[in-house]
């Protein structure tokens, strides 16, 4: 069954659009992987937020699909962060009433609380009637651009990434949707001596960490598909530029771990 999720301009929820989807345990049940999903917003609340907006009413504005679900580490409540996947933006907004009527078909016994929800089930009728009134831009998650390195010069991203281009020799384009998707499933610890920014320097370094690719992006020669489960990790900045200190020799976390330990023995 697919289902409408809610995007807010402001909220206590970690989303990032097209990214990340972070929600309580109760919406499980309705996220669960390959789930067909619309984005949806409300009437805007704060018009500081309506250059962010393709309307100020009520409206859909992309669709996408649920990737992998995994729990959130940092909550006590059961609540799950799922990836999303095939982002797909409408070039316009799609109000949530046409000629008078709702797109969504809402249960008699819901009519005063219906859009409180932030997940809500559909039926494959009204997915189909929202998307008819679609327009679509390109897939969002299928553009590389570059990382933002204002305030992280060391981060490392990367699904397909590595193509190069000429720029005073090479650089490598990454994607930036990734670093989202890892935060959300490892964490904001280094995986090698457990640091975290936050709690070291309180809300100035919230969500502050580097991402580190266990096979460099310099070594992928070409575009490689990049599962952030397994081959992105986060890592402090002191235990990344250790990772790559030596151009010749990238460290593996288990490496770093040893020499942290002070067990670690360099045979090359």
């Amino acid at each position: 069954m697919p289902v409408v999720i809610v995007e807010n301009d402001t909220s206590q929820w970690e989303d990032q659009t097209g990214a990340v989807y972070h929600f309580p345990k109760r919406y499980q049940n309705w996220l669960a992987q390959g789930t067909d999903v619309i984005y949806y917003k409300g009437r805007i609340q704060d018009k500081a937020f309506a250059s962010a907006r393709l309307s100020n009413a009520p409206h859909y504005f992309a669709k996408a699909r649920i990737g992998k679900v995994y729990p959130d580490k940092g909550s006590t409540k059961g609540d799950l962060f799922a990836l999303i996947e095939g982002f797909t933006p409408f070039e316009q907004p799609v109000a949530a009433k046409v000629d008078g009527e709702y797109l969504e078909t809402i249960p008699t016994n819901r009519l005063k609380n219906y859009w409180r929800d932030g997940v809500r089930p559909i039926s494959a009728a009204d997915y189909d009637a929202i998307l008819h009134h679609a327009k679509f831009g390109a897939v969002a998650n299928e553009q590389p651009s570059e990382a933002n390195t204002e305030s992280d010069p060391l981060i490392f991203e990367s699904a397909n990434e590595g193509s190069q281009q000429s720029y005073f020799g090479t650089r490598y384009e990454r994607r930036k949707d990734l670093r989202t998707k890892a935060i959300a499933i490892h964490g904001l610890e280094c995986k090698a001596c457990g640091f975290n920014f936050e709690d070291a320097y309180g809300e100035h370094a919230k969500g502050f960490i580097h991402i580190h690719h266990v096979v460099p992006i310099s070594d992928f020669g070409g575009e490689k598909a990049v599962n952030p489960e397994t081959d992105l990790v986060p890592l402090c900045a002191n235990c990344h530029a250790v990772v790559h200190r030596k151009r010749e020799m990238t460290l593996s976390i288990e490496d770093l771990q040893a020499m942290l330990r002070g067990r670690w023995v360099n045979t090359i």
